[in-house]
């Protein structure tokens, strides 16, 4: 089964070990955000994606659920 977005990000807050509150804190959102974000009532901006990619090291693909192969554009 595939984790939406919401699920890979409480998976990564929960295996680093912290709250919503905590890991607004180090993102710089609140955790009502992170609480949205969590359960799919809020789609995170681009600020957010970047932020939480940044935080735990992971890529924008990983977490939107895209293939990590994909050509640029323009290569062949």
């Amino acid at each position: 089964m595939k984790l939406s977005f919401g699920e890979k990000i409480r998976n990564l807050r929960e295996d680093a070990d912290l709250n919503q509150t905590q890991l607004g804190e180090k993102t710089g959102m609140t955790q009502r955000k992170i609480s949205y974000i969590e359960c799919g009532k809020n789609e995170p901006s681009i600020d957010d994606i970047a932020a939480l990619c940044t935080f735990f090291h992971v890529s924008a693909d990983y977490l939107l659920g895209l293939p990590s192969n994909l050509p640029f554009p323009g290569s062949k």
